[in-house]
């Protein structure tokens, strides 16, 4: 999983999207309206989203480096005050957008507008709700993140730094202010979504080099003199002891004495103000399909008596006897399939991502040379972190709790998280085709976790599931993400308890108890996210046998893939309108070529 948005404050923000059925009809149009020539609405939408780029790095002070936006010497203002304007500032921007005709617009021009519209419809509806009052969820925190997991390549840059660390009580302050906010209406976190949660703050409250803020000074670059060097880490020493660490502790006090005892008790969205209409917002941000929640629960009900059926299939394969629910007891249990030392798990995910290094020209035309590490989850959030994540820097791997980190999911985990999953498709994102600022780093979940699963089916085809364990690893992660849509819509809109989820979720996969608690709790607080993943999956997989079944013989997955990760992260509906186009085009280039698809 990894997790992209515009704005530091909207990043670690329950976000949330409400369209209008006409505003969403017409995100519809903008793949099928038939396209012009290059013209006046193309030069009109262009000056509109190069302004709209200008100002965000601006309002939230990003600076660039080696082609990459990152966090300046400051946070954005979080007040209330600071998020009126931008609600004001994007409003105008989408009635500016709105004025533009799209049959008006290139081709290229059109994909702009479709995905400039949900990022900035994101902005907008999620404050209209207000999500920046609840500015956290179970698996992500307004406070983490803000050290980095290594240095940094120049002195502008840790000054930068140094800034920031200066900042914190601010910025904590102000999102403090807003929490305080939503508990007065009622719109929190909820509990059980914190419990355990305030643990990841305990690290950053001690002073001196044990503090996590430190980590960046202990190897600087050469480039930086060394007297240079002493005194940003004597300066640094300083900013622990006055600011990041009362900060924190200030921040631990209010979670523990004000926020988790009033955080509300109930778990689904449509108790929230609003709700109904804001978990059925949610769906369309997440997905970016216009499906129910009912819709979504069958869906899911049909995946998993689907994928059911193959892991019956597979444990007979094991040549084990019992019955399932004995198998998922021995699958929990037995030793073989669990690492003895941190070093274990973290070297079997190195091969699994090395294997796949030797497979890559099987499956992709185009290479990125940008490469990703492998690092263990930072011990700070270790213990109510998920089991791996993804992203262009590094690909991380849990460590903490062995016996629930079982090495036959593990395969799946790496291929989905590091390559040619999220890893892999940063890195491709950039060097991608140039295109407009604003799509270099966005991020869709359906289109971007939608891929990541469906590497972890594309491993059956590529040989990297090397026992039948392995492949009830894949099958169990697979049943885990259209489980997901059972529970999420169960949840949320049907009235199921945190037990019926996690009985439900237990029962059919062979997850760890952890990871089953971990991961209710996390669709619990994070409403929809999780309905992406399988949703986007099922989208690229019958995208893929539209293009098998009409280019028969002649169909090669690698310019399918190739085309896909090429057009970056976009809505499904543009994505599929656009896969459509390429297979049309493959189809076209055949037939030109005289040759046939037996």
């Amino acid at each position: 999983m990894t997790i992209s948005r515009i704005g530091f404050s909207l990043l670690l923000g329950a976000a949330s999207l409400v369209l209008t059925a006409p505003a969403f009809a017409r995100d519809t149009a903008a793949e099928t309206a038939p396209a012009a020539e290059a013209g006046p609405m193309d030069a009109k939408l262009h000056a509109l989203y190069e302004a709209e780029t200008e100002w965000r790095h601006r309002e939230f002070y990003l600076v660039n480096q080696d082609d990459r936006w990152v966090q300046g010497d400051r946070f954005a203002s979080e007040t209330a005050e600071a998020q009126a304007k931008r609600l004001a500032y994007w409003r105008d921007v989408l009635r500016q957008l709105d004025a533009i005709p799209l049959d008006q617009l290139s081709a290229e021009e059109q994909v702009n507008a479709a995905v400039f519209r949900q990022m900035i419809w994101e902005q907008v509806n999620s404050l209209e709700y207000k999500t920046y009052e609840a500015p956290f969820n179970s698996d992500t925190f307004f406070w983490g993140g803000l050290n980095p997991r290594t240095g940094f390549p120049n002195a502008a840059r840790y000054q930068d730094y140094l800034g920031r660390m200066q900042d914190i009580p601010r910025y904590f302050d102000e999102n403090i202010a807003n929490m305080r906010a939503g508990l007065a209406r009622g719109y929190t976190v909820p509990r059980v979504g914190i419990e355990g949660r305030d643990t990841t703050i305990e690290a950053y409250t001690v002073t001196g080099e044990d503090n996590p803020f430190y980590d960046a000074f202990r190897t600087m670059p050469d480039s930086i003199p060394p007297e240079e060097q002493a005194a940003m880490r004597k300066e640094a020493l300083q900013i622990i002891e006055t600011e990041v660490a009362p900060a924190y502790a200030a921040l631990l006090r209010f979670m523990r004495e004000d926020y988790m005892p009033h955080a509300r008790t109930s778990i689904d969205a449509y108790s929230l103000p609003d709700g109904k209409r804001f978990y059925q917002d949610q769906i369309r941000l997440y997905t970016t399909l216009d499906l129910t929640p009912e819709q979504i629960h069958q869906i899911g009900l049909q995946e998993v008596a689907r994928i059911d059926a193959d892991m019956q299939a597979t444990m007979k394969e094991t040549g084990f006897t019992g019955t399932f629910p004995e198998f998922l007891k021995f699958m929990r249990s037995d030793p073989q399939f669990y690492a003895k030392t941190p070093r274990e798990l973290l070297s079997y995910a190195a091969y699994v991502t090395k294997k796949m290094d030797g497979k890559l020209k099987e499956s992709f035309n185009l290479l990125p040379r940008y490469r990703f590490t492998i690092r263990p989850v930072p011990d700070a959030i270790a213990p109510v972190y998920t089991s791996g994540r993804g992203g262009l820097e590094s690909c991380l791997f849990n460590t903490y709790d062995l016996p629930s980190r079982p090495l036959y999911n593990l395969t799946a985990l790496a291929l989905h998280e590091c390559i040619p999953g999220h890893s892999f498709q940063a890195a491709v994102a950039l060097e991608a085709p140039d295109r407009p600022e604003f799509r270099k780093d966005i991020y869709f979940s359906g289109y971007g976790e939608g891929w990541g699963l469906y590497t972890e089916w594309l491993g059956t085809k590529l040989g990297m599931y090397e026992t039948p364990y392995e492949e009830f690893g894949r099958q169990t992660f697979e049943m885990w993400r259209a489980v997901r849509l059972v529970i999420d819509t169960g949840i949320h809109s049907k009235g199921w308890s945190r037990q019926k989820a996690i009985d439900y979720l237990a029962s059919h996969t062979a997850l760890a108890q952890r990871d089953v608690e971990t991961e209710v709790d996390r669709y619990i607080s994070w409403p929809a996210q999780a309905l992406a993943y399988k949703l986007g999956e099922m989208s690229i997989r019958k995208l893929r046998a539209q293009a098998e079944a009409e280019l028969g013989t002649a169909f090669d997955q690698r310019p399918f893939h190739d085309a896909y990760l090429a057009m970056g992260a976009v809505p499904l509906r543009v994505m599929e309108a656009k896969m459509k186009e390429f297979i049309a085009g493959e189809k076209a280039k055949l037939a030109a070529s005289g040759e046939g698809t037996e």
